[in-house]
């Protein structure tokens, strides 16, 4: 029998510890609301978690990369209300390829500062979201939106719809989280995306274009973000002009809970996926147990923190640094 080592332990709950915390969660949950555990509970958790989960998986490919996107809340209420205010303008036929193109350039501009000008995506991605953010009140003139004919509209079917009794949103998400999946790993593309995030270097000098792959997960992520736009003006019919406000945090919240490394070269949209259903689960059990909305926030930042220091300890493998 192979002897364990208390180091060997300690690396083995830095790696699987988020998800025994799930665990405990559903049973302590399951213990105080027996409708936790209910089909249609479920179903609407993840149903609720789709948009999130949308724009997670985005956010996997520039996580992986080595690089971080804050602009995605801001730019998710941007694909909204632009979707929302077109709809009306030009029908929801042209009003939906007009908005993917338009995140999509706002995708573009950010991906060539990181990617092709090499400046710090941290910093680009927290200025752009604030300036997307001023995109948006300015385009709407700080007005929130609604389409005018709700119920003569098909444009509800990517919100409210149901196929063969499965909503559309679980859908949209499961679709494009097996398309990304197997273009992440099966895919070229997908392996250049591993390299540049393990070693930007190393890859740059095997002759892998460092600045076209982050450049095109931004791409990546910006498509997934008007997709979450797309869905959630259709489960409304109306928005807010800051719908999106606050959820870049959750969004990295889950792409890290998912096992993606903030250092990069690791993760896959599988475990994202994972991810974005533990914090939809956790989310949806502090409602029922009686707890206020507004202790997701704490809870959420507590889950970033618990994350990051085992994403650390897995690389180090122990839970505790050696140096005092």
């Amino acid at each position: 029998m192979a002897h364990i080592t208390k180091r060997d332990l300690g690396g083995q709950i830095a790696r699987q510890g988020i998800l025994i915390a799930f665990v405990l969660f559903m049973v302590g949950f399951s213990l105080a609301n027996a409708r936790f555990l209910d089909p249609d509970n479920i179903m609407g958790v993840v149903r609720s978690s789709a948009i999130l989960g949308v724009m997670a998986l985005g956010v996997t490919f520039v996580v992986i990369s080595g690089n971080l996107d804050l602009s995605v809340g801001s730019m998710m209420s941007f694909s909204t209300i632009v979707v929302l205010d077109l709809h009306d303008k030009i029908g929801p036929t042209l009003a939906i390829p007009a908005m993917f193109a338009m995140t999509l350039c706002l995708g573009a501009f950010i991906g060539f500062l990181v990617g092709y000008l090499k400046l710090n995506s941290l910093i680009v991605t927290l200025g752009m979201l604030s300036a997307i953010h001023g995109l948006t009140l300015t385009y709407s003139g700080g007005q929130n939106m609604d389409i005018a004919d709700k119920e003569g509209t098909w444009f509800s079917v990517f919100g409210q719809g149901e196929i063969i009794g499965i909503p559309v949103p679980i859908l949209l998400f499961a679709l494009l989280a097996a398309v990304l999946g197997i273009g992440l790993a099966k895919t070229p593309f997908g392996r250049k995306v591993y390299a540049v995030g393990g070693n930007g270097t190393a890859a740059t000098f095997s002759g892998i274009p460092r600045a076209r792959v982050v450049f095109s997960c931004y791409l990546v992520s910006a498509f997934c973000v008007a997709t979450a736009g797309l869905i959630q003006a259709s489960r409304s019919l109306g928005s807010q002009n800051t719908v999106g406000q606050g959820l870049e945090l959750e969004v990295l919240a889950a792409v890290i809970l998912g096992g993606a490394s903030l250092m990069g070269g690791s993760g896959t949209i599988f475990k994202t996926v994972i991810g974005v259903l533990i914090l939809g689960f956790i989310q949806n059990g502090l409602l029922l147990v009686g707890l206020q909305f507004y202790v997701q926030y704490v809870v959420t930042w507590v889950i970033i923190i618990l994350a990051v220091w085992l994403d650390i300890a897995a690389k180090r493998g122990r839970l505790w640094s050696p140096i005092a």
